[in-house]
């Protein structure tokens, strides 16, 4: 295997016990992730501000203190990149609005500063759509990032340009945002992994148009990349308190449990009156159950009849404004009942398989307009979800599996995500 071929094979954690063990340098890693953005990056659109210059320099003071003996963090090394929604110090942070094209703030969000206090090396920032928000990756001050599977095919949004960043090879993890399914439709169209964490685990602070507290509950920062065991790694890295988002709740961490999934309890759905699902879609889940039945789960078709309420509640909640005061209360009311009928039906249910959307990635520049439908509730919900490729459609495209667990349980959505991704090679 060459270096190139090692390096896309690691994982991001395999790359920090690596540079740990002076087998990788920090400096080779960077400047391979470099030169492949040069060569590839003009075609895909995936990445908007590239930092070469500062990223070698923090490479080579990296491997420069290892070799001095001193730890630096769990991804001491390691370069990622972030949404270009979240504010880098000294780097342009245009959110894709023309007002904020040459906006370059002067202190990191607090997610970008907590991975390089872990000791990450921010590569650069990757497109969106303009304000941050949207199914489509496109936006007039940088234009539209394409497919890296098929470049006649876009890859969702509205954290587009870091899926396609990670699919492509530009990077081996980074930052997203999701608020009805920011994160986990274009890791769907791209075929990466990625994680949404339970509502309050995250700080907001510093990412355009996130304002957290309780302004928006449904709102939520989360890792992507290639590996399920590295959005495990970056979790522990962003969660927490930052004194400022008062919407962040101090729970604790959970451990990640055993590899096998004796006992599991999965109900699975694919599509349960939502908005139907395409048959690789439909074939991609009953693979997926399979492989969890496989694995020791206890798994059953079975749908949580409230969600074909979600998407009236979202619209409701998105006209919120242009509304009554008594027109709010009832849709909070509708938005509680929701809630409780969820946590009912997760009463004799670990976790939940389903879809991600209605089919693979969408033409460059256009949006079904279901898109969201299947992500939307569990946003509404406030509940941790994870995205893994689990399948691939005739046309090459890749189609992944979304995974659900009550709130703070992330690590069961992820033992069930890896378990998938070790059974799937392409996954990897």
């Amino acid at each position: 295997m060459s270096f190139s071929d090692s390096l896309l094979h690691h994982s991001a954690t395999e790359l920090a016990a690596l540079i740990q063990q002076r087998k990788f340098t920090s400096t080779a890693i960077v400047s391979f992730y470099l030169a492949r953005i040069e060569a590839l990056n003009p075609s895909v659109n995936a990445l908007v501000q590239v930092c070469a210059d500062t990223a070698l320099a923090d490479a080579w003071a990296v491997d420069r203190a290892i070799a001095q003996g001193e730890y630096g963090g769990v991804l001491q090394g390691v370069p990622f990149t972030v949404k270009d929604v979240f504010d880098t110090r000294g780097v342009v942070s245009a959110a894709g609005l023309v007002d904020r094209a040459h906006y370059c703030p002067q202190h990191d969000a607090v997610a970008v500063a907590r991975m390089k206090a872990a000791g990450a090396i921010l590569l650069g920032k990757s497109n969106c759509p303009p304000g941050g928000g949207g199914g489509v990756t496109d936006n007039p001050v940088y234009g539209a990032t394409r497919n890296p599977h098929a470049l006649s095919h876009g890859p969702g949004g509205s954290s587009g340009g870091e899926a396609a960043a990670v699919a492509a090879g530009l990077s081996p993890l980074g930052l997203g945002s999701d608020s009805g399914g920011s994160l986990r439709i274009p890791a769907h169209f791209c075929g990466v992994s990625t994680l949404k964490p339970t509502t309050g685990r995250v700080p907001n602070t510093g990412v355009f148009d996130h304002p957290g507290g309780l302004s928006d509950s449904r709102s939520q920062i989360g890792p992507m990349a290639r590996h399920v065991e590295d959005l495990d790694l970056v979790f522990r890295v962003i969660a927490g308190e930052d004194g400022h988002d008062c919407g962040v709740i101090p729970m604790p961490l959970p451990d990640m449990p055993p590899q096998a999934l004796n006992g599991l309890r999965v109900a699975w759905y694919s599509e349960g009156g939502i908005e139907p699902v395409d048959t690789c879609t439909q074939v991609t889940l009953q693979v997926a159950a399979d492989l969890l039945a496989g694995a020791g789960a206890v798994v059953r078709q079975a749908f949580p009849s409230a969600l074909r309420n979600a998407r009236d509640i979202t619209e409701r909640y998105w006209a919120m404004g242009k509304g009554s005061g008594a027109q709010a209360i009832q849709l909070l009311s509708d938005w509680d009942q929701f809630r409780s009928a969820m946590l009912g039906f997760m009463a004799d249910y670990d976790i939940i398989l389903c879809p991600v959307d209605a089919a693979p990635a969408p033409l460059l520049g256009t949006a079904r307009p279901g898109l969201f439908s299947h992500t939307l509730p569990y946003s509404l919900a406030g509940w941790p979800c994870v995205v893994v490729r689990a399948g691939t459609a005739d046309s090459g495209l890749p189609v992944g599996v979304q995974i659900v667990a009550r709130a703070w349980h992330e690590h069961l959505a992820l033992g069930a995500a890896m378990a998938i991704e070790r059974a799937l090679p392409f996954a990897r």
